[in-house]
């Protein structure tokens, strides 16, 4: 049964992250001196000791040496963690989130034990997934067979016992960062996803957009662009079938979006504690501004908002735990995690937009934090999994049309 008491280990999840975010992230990430620039690096010493504190390994089982944390859990983690600064979210729930499809589902034996002591032993032991999103460009071919631009993937080629990548990708979220990529690539058969350590010849990591520049930086977490130069893999570096990569589908794809609305939750629930807090202190015609009815609609308004994006975001990621529920038709057959991802999206840049109102002139000044809620809220409404294409899933899955197999490969 769907039920919204957390338990025990789930409470105490939330308010060790909670107690980390108030007293070692927010100090250093809402800092005048690290608002003031344009250019804010990514946060690595709090991510060294996020991972120590074992948010890196969350989903990852613990037969495998992690938390074992499932879906709600992992929401409720990134949310708190999304609060403090959306960019360690962002590596840490891609990591987590790669940790627990890699090792516990789709690596063999052999790669499993080659490659989860590494990730285990070392903190700084991201993940990326490097390949193209199935999902992308739907709203462009909306019933119609997707073709995939020529030239956008990767392309790998059998010579003896290895497997040759070459190509480019634009950008690959956590590429700054990982020390193990699972590259999706173009062979004969259709899409073959492999192994691929940072460290191998032929692959390159470009440097990452500056926030201002000749291309302006529009994403959260550490990402930049890749390219592959006669870069050589063993075979049996191959996860799963040659032709049939296991990658960036399902319930798989469905976990990532749904923790990315619960970072994007987070972002929100933070702009609106500061104004809640703001408003508290500010006095103007006599009394506290949070006493005033403009002020205490907008709060209200921010408030139903952040709890109904909540509700879905939990809905969506504990559908995603129980799919019996949609089985026996507990549940309709929709994709509620794109309903909470577009829903949050829009809602949380309305509460963002909402809080700065509230601090006047002051919710435009570079050095106040209320700056960086609405710009970080932007990125995350304009993203390719939150615009108006992405909501086509949801017409799909009410029209009961489900796209070519071609489509999703």
């Amino acid at each position: 049964m769907y039920n919204l008491q957390l338990t025990p280990e789930q409470l105490e999840f939330r308010d060790t992250v909670r107690d980390f975010v108030e007293s070692e992230i927010k100090p250093v990430a809402l800092h005048p001196d690290r608002l003031q620039p344009f250019e804010k690096p990514l946060l690595a010493d709090l991510l060294d000791k996020a991972a120590q504190m074992g948010l890196r390994t969350l989903a990852l089982s613990e037969d495998a040496g992690g938390a074992g944390a499932d879906g709600l859990t992992s929401c409720i983690v990134m949310e708190e963690l999304g609060a403090g600064d959306v960019d360690l979210a962002a590596v840490l729930g891609q990591t987590s989130a790669l940790g627990h499809v890699l090792f516990d589902r789709l690596m063999s034996s052999e790669q499993r034990q080659r490659f989860l002591p590494k990730f285990t032993g070392d903190d700084r032991y991201h993940l990326a997934f490097a390949g193209r999103d199935p999902g992308a460009g739907a709203g462009w071919c909306y019933h119609r067979p997707l073709a995939a631009e020529s030239g956008a993937d990767p392309v790998a080629v059998k010579q003896g016992n290895d497997w040759v990548i070459n190509g480019a990708l634009p950008f690959v979220a956590n590429a700054t960062v990982a020390k193990l990529f699972a590259v999706q690539a173009k062979t004969g058969e259709g899409f073959t996803t492999l192994l691929v350590p940072r460290d191998t010849p032929g692959l390159a990591v470009r440097e990452p957009l500056k926030a201002v520049g000749e291309g302006i930086r529009w994403h959260h977490g550490a990402g930049a662009g890749m390219t592959f130069k006669d870069c050589r893999v063993p075979a049996d570096h191959l996860l799963g079938k040659e032709g049939a990569s296991p990658f960036a589908q399902g319930v798989d794809a469905a976990r990532g979006v749904t923790q990315l609305a619960a970072i994007n939750l987070g972002l929100g629930r933070a702009a609106f504690d500061a104004a809640v807090d703001y408003s508290k202190i500010r006095r103007q015609g006599g009394r506290n501004i949070i006493e005033h009815q403009a002020i205490g609609t907008k709060l209200a308004d921010c408030t139903i908002k952040l709890e109904l994006a909540r509700g879905m975001i939990w809905k969506a990621a504990w559908l995603l735990d129980h799919p019996e529920a949609v089985a026996d038709r507990s549940a309709p057959g929709l994709p509620f995690h794109v309903i909470a991802r577009v829903y949050t999206a829009e809602a949380v840049n309305e509460v963002a937009l909402l809080a700065a109102e509230c601090f006047g002139a002051m919710g435009v000044m570079r050095d106040m934090p209320l700056q960086k809620y609405v710009h970080d809220s932007m990125v995350f409404l304009h993203a390719d999994d939150a615009d108006g294409a992405a909501k086509l899933a949801v017409a799909e899955a009410v029209a009961g049309y489900q796209r070519p197999a071609a489509d999703a490969a």
